[in-house]
Formats: C-alpha cells, structure tokens, sequence
C-alpha cells in the first residue's frame, strides 16, 4: 500500500487540563501518515482517483477548531476515526504535537497507528 502524508499541519483549539489551558487557544501540530492505492490516480492524473489531502486537511481544521478536549489522546484517537470513517483510508498514523508546553522539551505528544478491520 502506497502512503499519501500530511507534514506540520498547524491547528489552533482549546487543549489541556489545566484552568489556564481552558481560557487559550494553543497550536497543535500534525503529521499524518495514510494508506492510499495511488495507481488508479497515477494512471488517470485525475483527483477523483486519489486521496484528496486538502480535503481531509479541510475536515481536520474543522474539527480540532471546535474541539475542547483535555487529553490529546483523546484528539489522537478522534482524528484517526474522522479519516478512517469518513475517507477511503484503512491505516493512519498521526503524530500529535503539543508543543513546547513542558519545560525544556521541543515537543510532547503522541504517535498512535489505527486500522479498520
């Protein structure tokens, strides 16, 4: 199985567990990982065949914009279902990056891989 992949994309919501967390928005930053058939698109060079990544950027925006989840497992696992369910996708990987909330680290997050079957 080919993979169609999303790199850094910059979200803005309501993430955390603590009071001051609750009154900000903050970036979280997204990797996402795929599986797609690409062949019929390779053949055709027709949009329709392929995995259309804008619009599964599109419906992620959407969602984690109006989201106010504590935990960013439970944003992890949200967005894995919304493209498994909503998208011809039967594997994700989605790296979920909170940013630099915890002193002297670049990063925190999660990495999780979901399948349909």
């Amino acid at each position: 199985m080919d993979i169609v992949f999303i790199q850094g994309l910059k979200i803005d919501t309501v993430i955390g567990i603590y009071d001051w967390e609750r009154k900000i928005r903050q970036n979280i930053v997204l990797d996402i990982e795929m599986s797609a058939d690409i062949n019929a698109a390779s053949k055709t060079d027709h949009i329709n065949q392929a995995l259309d990544y804008k619009a599964v950027s599109k419906r992620l925006i959407d969602f984690v914009q109006n989201s106010e989840f504590q935990l960013v497992e439970t944003l992890a696992e949200q967005i894995t279902q919304i493209v498994l369910k909503e998208f011809e996708v039967t594997w994700i990987k989605l790296t979920l990056n909170k940013g630099e909330v915890l002193t002297g680290a670049q990063g925190v997050g999660v990495i999780i891989e979901r399948s349909n079957g």
